[in-house]
């Protein structure tokens, strides 16, 4: 396959500003990596984080992204299970150590010496990109397809968040109804859990989705749960969420908080906590998450709902999801003959 020399890439330069549409070279896979040609990217909430300086010590420049989806047009040396035109996904979780304690004991996310996709390595906010090929996850036939570029990291978060509730949760709090959430609604109804929505207050539209993805009822953070729940995962970077959380909790219970960043948490009472009342964070994700969440995703199957951009267009989708105008997913779209 004859592969050009440059490429368009949106660019952050520095954190606050806008990122740059420019065009560089097209990156070479080294060993163990492949090389990528982006299909799609979607436009995560932690790339918003990055781009405004929330989350600290971004590799710069950087090319953001890591929800990316692609086909392999080059190998690397010592590439041993991807082969060249396959379809892959690309997440969060770049590389790690593979040597560490974590490493060593299936916790690869807390890996000391991780690096992360559109954070600490170039992402997919490209038409090329490159990565690993032990973190890349083959796609089923079935996500062939831009809308599915949510489920890369949007969807494997909040299956992890999902599983650290614990199998007897059957009525789960969602606060925070966006991208992760619209997805992660359809394994739960899939195993016949209850979902309660929270949304920001006068979000009636994200009250509205879901609703239409089964949630048994939809209503605003101010408001108080209509029954007693076993089981919450909060979604928006908001800290005072966990107290809201906790308070709409039963004993025994556990409140996941899903994202890489929140803002801070203020004190709340002890009786908030107490009867083994549990917060734990949710970091990252392993490679062996990826394999479980595609199996079961097949199994639902699932859907996205999304709004496309072109990759030019990616400071409007950022725009558009910092001020709450993305209902579903943003996601950009490559266009190979340019704009």
């Amino acid at each position: 396959m004859n592969l050009p020399a440059t490429m368009r890439a949106m660019v952050l330069s520095k954190p606050g500003e806008p990122l740059n549409h420019l065009i560089v070279p097209v990156p070479k896979p080294g060993t163990g990596q492949v090389l990528i040609k982006v299909a799609a990217c979607s436009v995560c909430r932690t790339d918003l984080h990055i781009v405004d300086g929330e989350l600290k010590g971004a590799m710069l420049p950087l090319t953001p992204g890591h929800e990316i989806m692609g086909t392999v047009v080059e190998i690397g040396k010592g590439v041993t299970k991807l082969k060249i035109a396959e379809m892959v996904g690309i997440p969060w979780l770049a590389r790690t150590c593979g040597k560490c304690k974590y490493c060593l004991t299936g916790r690869e996310n807390l890996c000391d010496q991780a690096l992360f996709t559109g954070f600490s390595v170039n992402g997919g906010y490209c038409q090329y990109t490159v990565a690993f090929e032990h973190y890349c996850i083959p796609l089923p036939a079935y996500y062939h397809h831009p809308w599915a570029a949510p489920l890369l990291c949007a969807g494997l978060i909040g299956y992890r968040s999902y599983r650290m509730l614990g199998r007897n949760s059957e009525k789960i709090g969602i606060y925070g109804f966006g991208a992760a959430a619209h997805i992660l609604i359809q394994i739960a109804g899939f195993q016949n859990k209850k979902v309660y929505a929270f949304s920001k207050k006068g979000d009636s539209a994200a009250q509205l989705l879901a609703k239409e993805l089964g949630a048994v009822w939809a209503g605003d953070c101010s408001q108080p749960a209509p029954e007693e729940l076993d089981g919450a995962i909060i979604f928006a970077p908001v800290g005072e969420l966990i107290c809201k959380a906790l308070s709409d909790i039963e004993k025994g219970s556990t409140v996941v908080c899903g994202g890489i960043h929140m803002s801070d948490i203020p004190g709340f009472e002890y009786r908030l906590l107490w009867g083994e009342r549990v917060v734990r964070s949710v970091a990252n994700l392993t490679v062996k998450d990826g394999q479980e969440y595609f199996q079961l995703a097949m199994r639902v199957p699932l859907k996205t709902q999304v709004q496309f951009y072109k990759l030019s267009q990616a400071n409007q989708a950022l725009g558009d999801l910092r001020e709450g105008r993305v209902y579903g997913a943003a996601v950009l779209v490559m266009d190979e003959q340019g704009e």
